[in-house]
């Protein structure tokens, strides 16, 4: 092979690697998949995310915080399961054991 298959090769691969990552930009901007930026905390949110835990290829624990509640759910790519209700959260629960 000549230099310049190679060098037609190399930009070949760099333009498909543009793509992927222009592909990447988008679907995160539009919200697809499981964005980081929903794992960070906002000011004067009711809603957050405590953790996700991932426990196979298909599916995650997901810790919701809801005012001063949690919830522990599991999602799939076909169902939602509400695992636990109710949870206080641990930070609070500290605070209740050294009252007592």
């Amino acid at each position: 092979m000549e230099f310049g298959g190679y060098l037609r090769f190399l930009f070949a691969l760099l333009f498909v690697l543009g793509l992927i990552g222009a592909a990447t930009v988008m679907a995160r901007r539009f919200g697809l998949g499981f964005p980081a930026a929903a794992l960070k905390g906002g000011r004067n949110k009711r809603l957050s995310i405590v953790e996700v835990t991932q426990v196979d290829g298909r599916r995650r624990l997901v810790l919701v915080r809801r005012d001063n509640t949690e919830h522990l759910l599991l999602l799939g790519p076909n169902s939602e399961l509400l695992i636990e209700s109710g949870i206080t959260p641990s930070g609070d629960l500290e605070k209740i054991e050294d009252k007592t």
